[in-house]
């Protein structure tokens, strides 16, 4: 956020002009542009590593990113953007809400299989400061069984122990043929209609492997957006209020191993799909009336 704040200050009046908006605008045709959330997109037009910016505003920019990752993270993350995007900053662009120093404000960092956000605690009730998504395309448009050298993998892997567990009653509940639309990812509070098992009817060694399969999710974060997840989560009932669903059509190999699936609660959204590659939507909030614009 000291970052966010810095490069704000750094930017002339042109480069304002061009990815500086206040707080809640509307973009003619992407609607309110700050919680905007795509697989691949674009939210200004300046790339970060281009003659737009100076060397010390992108050196400002790789830090804020930086900030967001776990060190033992940023290897993978930065294997990612190489195998997607060409690396980091080659395609990817920020915009910031508001005004750093003086009320609410927030940044975004927008490219192919990346939204992030820093927004210093300005968006009430959210995690990550608003919904964010990462994906990973490692083996070409159309990955081979088991995602060879996919980053995010081994968090499908851990969703994976938590079936190898389940009975065949249980198994059977879990199980959902039709992937739903990947952007679905807007809360249904409550009383909303969940697919798959709910985590309250597993047995207590299931539900740690629940809990262990969350711990892998937000792994890759700064500690503070990890505190934000359990936060939101535990004000609406915990993962006692979440179920947990495994797309089998289509099951890439035929191997049970389930490439998509979903853990989704009254306001928490976990969309790991898997094919054709990897694309995983992220919403959660402490407050299911919060609105996003996937």
């Amino acid at each position: 956020e000291t970052l966010v704040k810095q490069l704000y200050d750094s930017l002339n009046e042109r480069q304002r002009k061009e990815v500086c908006f206040d707080w809640d605008y509307q973009d003619p045709e992407r609607g309110l542009l700050r919680t905007r959330i795509s697989n691949n997109w674009h939210i200004t037009k300046p790339v970060v590593y281009s003659e737009y910016y100076t060397g010390t505003q992108q050196e400002m920019v790789r830090a804020i990113w930086e900030g967001l990752i776990q060190p033992d993270w940023q290897k993978r993350v930065d294997k990612q953007l190489l195998d997607d995007a060409g690396g980091f900053g080659k395609q990817q662009n920020f915009a910031i809400f508001g005004k750093p120093g003086d009320g609410k404000f927030e940044l975004v960092m927008t490219g192919r299989h990346m939204t992030l956000r820093v927004d210093g605690n300005s968006t009430d009730h959210v995690a990550f400061g608003g919904p964010i998504f990462y994906g990973h395309a490692a083996s070409g448009f159309n990955e081979k069984p088991g995602h060879p050298d996919n980053v995010y993998w081994e968090q499908a892997l851990e969703a994976n122990k938590v079936y190898q567990m389940l009975d065949g009653k249980q198994r059977a509940a879990s199980e959902v043929k039709t992937l739903p639309t990947e952007q679905a990812v807007g809360f249904q509070g409550e009383k909303g209609k969940f697919p798959g098992l709910a985590v309250a009817d597993m047995s207590k060694d299931q539900q740690e492997q629940v809990q262990k399969t969350l711990q892998k999710l937000i792994e890759p974060y700064r500690q503070s957006d990890k505190d934000e997840v359990l936060a939101c989560l535990k004000s609406q009932g915990g993962h006692d209020k979440c179920f947990l669903a495994f797309y089998t059509d289509p099951d890439l190999g035929d191997d049970k191993v389930w490439d998509s699936w979903r853990l989704e609660g009254p306001s928490f959204v976990w969309f790991f799909r898997g094919t054709p590659h990897v694309h995983v939507w992220v919403n959660i909030a402490s407050d299911a009336g919060v609105k996003t614009n996937a």
